[in-house]
């Protein structure tokens, strides 16, 4: 809830002291690149002490970052909070890591999905929170107050850790892992199971539209339509809802009856869909139909790919594994960034969702080729 309160208004904060298009995207990449950097020793470090203590301290960092990104006073703090904030995001392998560890592997796209879709949740409650709270007004905007709600939210995060989550790795396991660190290193993760590589290209290349879509959306409602703040918040809603109730409900009904993998490939097959609307929509309501693909689209594919990653790996190694998908996400989410402002500037405003549906439509044939391999390996 707290990343979807501020997300939204960074194109506005960063227009509010002069940024130019390319500027602002670099900003939001810069926050998955030090994501990125910081993913693999946070799933080793939650392998070897624990899922709980790596929640805790990457949310005293977000609830930092939050605070700085406040009271930022130039383009260069603003800076400094995404990439604090991009270091600490480490909750997010050590979550999934964490349901991995306490589901067992047919129930693990529905433990999966669950966090995925409370992960969703927060992101369809923090767009209308930042939007109540900084107004609709670009001129007028009061950016302090959402940013001050993230941290907040934060805190409370972290007292439900503190107070209720129970560690998902008894110490013996945890000692275990240590002692097999050597062996669980990526690289002979990689090389033992060739699937893997394909399932986190795939991910990475889905999550490079989503990356797009995200960090561009609100200049291109702002340029395209004129829609301030609160409006694109608005959308931001609109799209997050949707992954919610994929994830949270109708995934849960899919994966039984069709599979991880043909739910996986039907999500890359919307979300390509959906951004291709994107990209030849002349009004609002074609927009959100766009939209609402791919919302559906991703809340198809986000749990299912994060299912079929887990079971490339076991109690030993699922932080590390784990962390090599976000790895790969984070990537995908600094070059999508990138790529969206300087197709933006460059192209025009449907350039960024054109490209983003050519870019996911190769994910399909990822999971093909995962499918091949993981069978002649043996592995589900």
């Amino acid at each position: 809830m707290g990343f979807g309160i501020v997300v939204p208004l960074l194109p506005y904060i960063a227009d509010r002291f002069g940024a130019a298009p390319w500027m602002v995207t670099a900003i939001m990449a810069s926050y998955s690149l030090c994501q990125l950097l910081a993913a693999p020793m946070w799933g080793r470090l939650s392998d070897r002490y624990g899922r709980r203590p790596i929640l805790l301290s990457s949310m005293a960092g977000a609830c930092l970052s939050y605070v700085v990104l406040g009271f930022a006073p130039s383009l260069a703090w603003m800076l400094v909070s995404r990439m604090l904030s991009g270091v600490m995001a480490g909750n997010l392998s050590a979550a999934m890591a964490y349901a991995a560890d306490v589901s067992r592997p047919q129930q693990r796209a529905r433990a999966l999905g669950t966090v995925g879709a409370a992960i969703a949740l927060g992101f369809t409650i923090g767009p209308i929170i930042g939007g109540l709270l900084v107004g609709n007004s670009e001129q007028h905007a009061n950016f302090a107050r959402p940013a001050l709600a993230s941290a907040a939210a934060s805190i409370s995060g972290m007292l439900l850790v503190g107070f209720l989550l129970r560690e998902s790795l008894s110490r013996e396991q945890r000692l275990a892992n240590r002692a097999a660190e050597n062996q669980s290193t990526l690289r002979r993760v990689l090389r033992e199971r060739p699937a893997l590589s394909w399932l986190v290209l795939a991910g990475l290349l889905v999550t490079f539209s989503q990356s797009s879509l995200e960090s561009i959306l609100g200049l291109w409602a702002l340029k395209r339509f004129g829609l301030g703040p609160r409006s694109v918040s608005y959308l931001f809603f609109g799209l997050a809802i949707v992954a919610v109730i994929m994830q949270g409900g109708l995934v849960r009904v899919l994966v039984p009856r069709f599979g991880e993998r043909r739910v996986a490939m039907a999500g890359v097959a919307a979300f390509v869909v959906g951004m291709t609307v994107v990209a030849l929509a002349g009004s609002i309501a074609a927009a959100e139909t766009g939209l609402l693909l791919c919302g559906i689209g991703a809340g198809a594919y986000n749990p299912t790919g994060a299912a079929l990653v887990s079971r490339q790996a076991d109690a030993r190694n699922r932080g590390v594994v784990m962390g090599a998908n976000q790895s790969g996400a984070s990537l995908a989410r600094v070059l999508g960034a990138l790529a969206s402002g300087a197709l933006f500037g460059r192209f025009g405003a449907a350039a960024p969702f054109a490209v983003g549906a050519l870019v996911t439509l190769q994910a399909g044939w990822c999971l093909l080729v995962a499918r091949r391999l993981a069978a002649r390996f043996a592995f589900p």
